[in-house]
């Protein structure tokens, strides 16, 4: 089970943590894709054309084992202007680890992806991990969402994940997809359903800022 639209409570409840972006007074249409799990010698091209061809720019949490093994997709992410985000080396479940073994591996992957920003997998990170994480990289910031557009999800359509983004999306939205085999099916449906249904309407999709303060 899961939530498409992150709520009050988790915020509440994991303070330090990064869920949507408050709106400049001239900026009243943004939104911030993000995309989990890459890079993919497939999804993750498909993703930056697609971006490209609407002008958008978004932010990729990548895996540390993908960028050993994909790094030319790596660097491609980075040419093409998007930001890029540390998701850990093995995808490790917060709330399955120790923290040593937790903090071990995202430093793990911080040999491969040079960023301030964090995602936990799954979303999952304990307060405890979350400091210990704060204590060993200074500086990180740890970037959640406000919504998840559920094309991890194989119980659903295509055209369902595209309508929950539709139904959910808000000026200052952090929105999720994931570059990866499993979610490719609906993320290729949804993301340039996004892309053409919001443009119309006058939104612009930028990348999380990698820098000291967001």
């Amino acid at each position: 089970m899961y939530l498409i639209k992150s709520n009050i409570l988790f915020k509440l409840l994991y303070p330090g943590r990064t869920w949507k972006f408050p709106l400049e007074s001239d900026e009243k249409k943004v939104l911030y894709l993000s995309f989990d799990d890459g890079p993919h010698p497939v999804a993750t091209p498909f993703a930056l054309k697609t971006l490209k061809d609407f002008k958008a720019k978004a932010s990729f949490f990548c895996l540390g084992k993908n960028v050993r093994d994909h790094p030319d997709i790596y660097r491609q992410i980075l040419l093409d202007g998007h930001s890029v985000g540390n998701h850990s080396f093995n995808h490790l479940n917060g709330w399955k680890s120790s923290v040593p073994d937790y903090i071990q591996d995202i430093e793990k992957a911080r040999d491969f992806i040079d960023s301030p920003l964090f995602r936990p997998p799954y979303g999952r990170m304990s307060k405890k991990q979350q400091s210990a994480l704060l204590k060993a990289m200074p500086g990180t910031h740890i970037i959640m969402w406000d919504l998840l557009s559920g094309d991890f999800d194989t119980g659903i359509s295509p055209q369902r994940c595209w309508s929950n983004v539709k139904k959910y999306s808000a000026p200052g939205s952090i929105i999720v997809f994931h570059d990866s085999t499993k979610a490719y099916e609906r993320m290729q449906y949804a993301l340039p359903a996004t892309l053409e249904h919001f443009s119309a309407r006058g939104y612009v999709f930028k990348a999380i800022p990698m820098q000291p303060a967001i």
